[in-house]
């Protein structure tokens, strides 16, 4: 099983879409391990966009995603860093395919809505800049049997 990192980003938490998003990885199966809000400040936005730190549209994206709180998350599933940015879509909304999150939701290059990790080695870093190790949880296969109305669970 891989893992990804998701980054629910200022317009999606303004949009009020989290709950869409959320919806629409869950249906494909994925399972969250982890999960919080967060406010992403200047030192934690300089190292994960480090990559492109020197670029010269970088202060517009640290603005951006530092201006609200975020929902990062990490979800587990069979290739699931691929799956994910599948269901993404193109990183500029105006170039994603129609069905895709971004491109039914989206409206702009960096108002995208979500960060996905790009490969499983990204993902690893990514993950691990987060959440500690005692923050992700290990989901058992076998569903919980509940009978409606009963007080055990």
């Amino acid at each position: 099983m891989e893992r990804t990192l998701i980054i629910l980003k200022p317009d999606c938490m303004q949009r009020r879409m989290a709950g869409e998003v959320l919806s629409r990885l869950e249906k494909r199966g994925f399972k969250i391990v982890a999960c919080k809000m967060v406010r992403m400040g200047a030192k934690m936005c300089d190292e994960h966009y480090a990559h492109i730190k020197d670029r010269p549209f970088f202060p517009r994206i640290q603005e951006f995603m530092t201006s609200a709180p975020v929902i990062v998350m990490v979800l587990e599933g069979k290739e699931i860093v691929k799956l994910v940015r599948d269901m993404l879509g193109a990183t500029n909304a105006r170039n994603a395919a129609v069905g895709t999150i971004r491109g039914d939701l989206a409206l702009s290059n960096m108002m995208n809505l979500v960060h996905a990790s790009d490969s499983v080695e990204t993902a690893q870093k990514e993950i691990a800049r987060f959440f500690k190790k005692d923050e992700l949880y290990e989901w058992k296969e076998k569903l919980m049997q509940c009978t409606y109305g009963s007080d055990e669970i």
